[in-house]
C-alpha cells in the first residue's frame, strides 16, 4: 500500500489542501481525517442564515471537485498525536498512520470563559451541531446574553435581535471590535445594534453564571450587576487546534509558526515534509509585517492552501522552494442588519493611524489604517462597488513600503 500524504482536519482547509496537492500534479493517496461527522461546509452561516431561518446542512456542505474523487476521508476521527521524526500520527482509536507528508489543517476551537457553570447550556457556535443547537433557542422574546463583542459575537447578536430576542452583549472591551477594526468602526457598529435594541455592557467581565433545570437565568458582571438570561452565547475568541502535535519541539503559542513557505519551525530548523494551513498557521508575510501573524478569515483557507500545496511536494521532491515571495492579501466581510462590513489587509496594525477615506461612518464609508502614512488596511461599510478600487490602493501602497 502506497504511503499518503495525511491532511489533518476536514474542513474548508482540508478540502482547499487537498484540491490543490492534486491541482500541483500528486497523484498518491490522500487521506483527510476530521473530527466532524460532516464533510467539509461553509461556516459563516452558522452566525447569520442558518440561524434565522434553520440549519440545511445539504446547502453547506461544498461540492467536490472530480480531481479529489480519490481522495480517502476519515470523518468521526480525530488525531490525538503526531511523530514527526518517524512521520507518523496517531489516532483516537490507537491506529498509527504513516505519511509521506502532513498537513495540519485543524483550524480553530471555540476559547471557554474559566466559570463553574454547565457547559450544556453554555452556547458557541462552530459547528453545524452548534448551530443547530443555538437555533432552537432563539425564539421571539427569549433573553440571550451574547459574551463577546467580536465579528461572531455581534453577528449572533443581529441575528438574534432580527428573530424577535431581548440581547444583551457583554465585552471586557469599551467598544465592539476594537481589536480588528478599532474605536471608530466599533463604535458606529455599536450604534446600529443599539438602533435595533441591542444593550451593551462594556467593560465588563463575566463573573459567574448561575442556571435551573439545566438552563442559565443569570449572569454576573463585575461591577455588582445581574442580567437574567434564558440563552448564553460565548463568543470569546478562539483557539487554535495545536495539541495533537505537541511534544515534537514545535513552536506553538500561537497556532503553528512557520516559515514564508508554511512549513512549521522546529529545534533544527523548517520541518520539511510538513506544512500549515489556514486559522492555525501563523507566518510572516513581507506584504506587512516580518513577524508571524496568524489569520482567522473565511479566505484564508484557499489563500494558504496553493502555497502549502506546492511548498510540500517541492519538499518531497527534493526539488529548490521558489524564490517568490508568498504575499496574500487579508480579506474579511460581515453581514448586519443588511449592511455588508468588509476589511481589506490587516487593519489591526494600523490602529494608531486610522482616517475616513471616503463617506461618512453613520451610512457608507471607507476607513484607513495606516502604518508610517501608508495604508495597511481598508474597512469598507457599504461601498461593495469599490472593493476593487481600494484594494487596488492598499496593494500599491503596500508594495511601495516594502520596496
Amino acid at each position: 500500500m502506497s504511503v499518503p500524504i495525511v491532511v489533518v482536519g476536514a474542513g474548508l482547509a482540508g478540502l482547499r489542501v487537498a484540491e490543490q496537492l492534486r491541482a500541483a500534479g500528486d497523484t498518491g493517496l490522500i487521506v483527510v481525517i476530521g473530527a466532524e461527522a460532516h464533510p467539509p461546509y461553509n461556516r459563516p452561516p452558522l452566525t447569520k442564515d442558518a440561524l434565522r431561518a434553520g440549519v440545511d446542512a445539504a446547502k453547506l456542505i461544498f461540492r467536490q471537485k472530480p480531481s479529489t474523487a480519490d481522495v480517502e476521508w476519515r470523518l468521526g476521527r480525530t488525531v490525538t498525536g503526531a511523530d514527526l521524526v518517524n512521520r507518523t500520527v496517531t489516532l483516537d482509536d490507537g491506529e498509527t498512520l504513516a505519511y509521506r507528508g502532513l498537513v495540519a489543517a485543524t483550524g480553530v476551537g471555540p476559547r471557554r470563559l474559566p466559570l463553574d457553570a454547565p457547559l450544556a447550556w453554555r452556547h458557541v457556535i462552530r459547528t453545524l451541531d452548534d448551530a443547530t443547537a443555538l437555533r432552537e433557542e432563539l425564539r421571539p422574546g427569549a433573553r440571550v446574553a451574547v459574551l463577546g463583542a467580536g465579528f461572531v459575537g455581534t453577528e449572533v447578536a443581529a441575528t438574534a435581535a432580527q428573530l424577535g430576542c431581548e440581547v444583551h452583549v457583554v465585552d471586557p472591551l469599551a467598544t465592539p471590535l476594537a481589536r480588528s477594526l478599532g474605536e471608530l468602526v466599533g463604535s458606529e457598529i455599536r450604534r446600529r445594534h443599539e438602533e435595533h435594541g441591542v444593550t451593551f455592557h462594556l467593560g465588563r467581565s463575566v463573573t459567574a453564571m448561575t442556571g435551573r433545570d439545566d438552563r442559565p437565568d443569570t449572569i454576573f458582571l463585575d461591577d455588582s450587576s445581574a442580567l437574567p438570561a434564558d440563552v448564553v452565547v460565548e463568543a470569546v475568541g478562539s483557539a487554535p487546534n495545536v495539541a495533537w502535535l505537541e511534544g515534537n519541539g514545535l513552536a506553538l503559542g500561537n497556532g503553528i509558526t512557520c516559515d514564508v513557505h508554511l512549513h512549521p519551525l522546529g529545534p533544527d530548523g523548517p520541518v520539511h515534509d510538513v506544512v500549515a494551513v489556514g486559522d492555525v498557521a501563523n507566518f510572516p508575510n513581507p506584504l506587512f509585517s516580518a513577524e508571524p501573524q496568524r489569520i482567522e478569515h473565511w479566505s484564508w483557507p484557499t489563500e494558504t492552501a496553493g502555497h502549502a500545496a506546492r511548498s510540500l511536494l517541492a519538499k518531497i521532491a527534493l526539488d529548490p522552494p521558489s524564490g517568490t515571495a508568498f504575499t496574500p492579501l487579508p480579506t474579511f466581510w460581515t453581514d448586519q442588519y443588511g449592511t455588508r462590513i468588509q476589511s481589506l489587509g490587516m487593519p489591526g496594525l494600523g490602529l494608531e493611524d486610522v482616517r475616513v477615506l471616503e463617506g461618512e461612518p453613520t451610512g457608507e464609508c471607507a476607513i484607513g489604517y495606516h502604518v508610517d502614512g501608508r495604508l495597511v488596511g481598508v474597512a469598507l461599510i457599504g461601498l461593495v462597488r469599490q472593493l476593487l478600487a481600494y484594494r487596488t490602493q492598499l496593494l500599491d501602497a503596500r508594495a511601495i513600503a516594502v520596496a
